[in-house]
């Protein structure tokens, strides 16, 4: 199992943040193309927020989404093997997220997040994590 990246979203679709391992190829993401992220997240979630759109597996990862009630947007791809992502998510949030980006005073919440700490702390989480699985780079 392993976590090859994940992407924060403000409500309105903004990229907030990006962050990836265990990748053999660095992606080239820019802020720009995460929007692609978003647009397809929003494009096949149901209308039903009860339910909402939770992942998408292809043959090579699975995506993972949460959305908070505010609006924030989680999405973290992952092999195809991975389990227990939702809840490593919805952890991401309330202790890494709400602890060292929203109780920051010196964070914006619209603007993309440049806190070392909450970087920092958001990597030991994921390397911490049972999903996580360092690959030769």
């Amino acid at each position: 199992m392993t976590v090859y990246n994940i992407y924060i979203f403000d409500k309105a679709g903004t990229l907030l943040y990006y962050e990836e391992w265990n990748r053999l190829k660095q992606s080239g993401m820019t802020r720009g193309r995460g929007g692609k992220t978003n647009s397809f997240v929003s494009k096949i979630s149901p209308t039903d927020t009860k339910e909402g759109f939770l992942c998408y597996k292809t043959s090579k990862y699975t995506l993972h989404f949460l959305e908070t009630p505010s609006g924030l947007k989680f999405v973290i791809n992952t092999d195809v093997h991975s389990q227990g992502v939702r809840e490593l998510l919805q952890q991401i949030y309330n202790q890494v997220y709400v602890e060292y980006v929203v109780k920051n005073p010196l964070c914006n919440l619209s603007q993309p997040i440049q806190s070392e700490l909450f970087k920092s702390n958001l990597d030991s989480y994921i390397k911490q994590s049972p999903i996580f699985l360092s690959k030769a780079l």
